[in-house]
């Protein structure tokens, strides 16, 4: 772990002079049904399998995710977590150098993270069995009937 955050303290200059800005729609190509894991540039670090039903199984560098969601809007992913009456919201440009996927804040600007993609989901994240709460929050593609979102699972 301490080499990896001494990898990204010297890649993360580098990463942010030669990056290309992704579109939303090369965002959900490269985030959908696989796991996004990286360091926040305040410390931490986070994995999260972005199930191509909207949910965001794994622990956000704080704790286990429950009710995390994801969606792109526009050029940019935006993250739910919590139930509605808790929930908080994190949205991000993402832009990509050879390797690396840099997570900038959209109001200000500000690098929040460097990421990796890893395929699929070899961290098996998941539920837990638990019901998890997306609401309406899952927009990108065709509106499914009411009955077939994902509301609890």
């Amino acid at each position: 772990m301490r080499l990896l955050a001494i990898l990204f303290a010297f890649m993360l200059p580098l990463a942010a002079m030669a990056a290309e800005k992704l579109t939303g729609e090369q965002i959900n190509q490269a985030f959908t049904g696989n796991t996004v894991s990286g360091r926040y540039t305040g410390g931490g670090f986070f994995t999260e399998y972005h199930d191509p039903d909207g949910r965001a199984l794994g622990n956000n560098g704080w704790q286990e995710n429950r009710d995390a969601c994801w969606i792109t809007k526009g050029d940019s992913v935006c993250y739910y977590y919590g139930p509605p009456e808790e929930r908080t919201t994190h949205c991000f440009t993402v832009e990509l150098t050879e390797r690396l996927y840099i997570l900038r804040n959209v109001g200000d600007r500000r690098i929040n993270a460097v990421a990796t993609i890893e395929l699929a989901n070899p961290r098996n994240h998941t539920d837990g069995g638990k019901p998890w709460y997306c609401d309406g929050l899952i927009s990108r593609g065709p509106q499914l009937p009411m009955s077939r979102r994902v509301a609890a699972r």
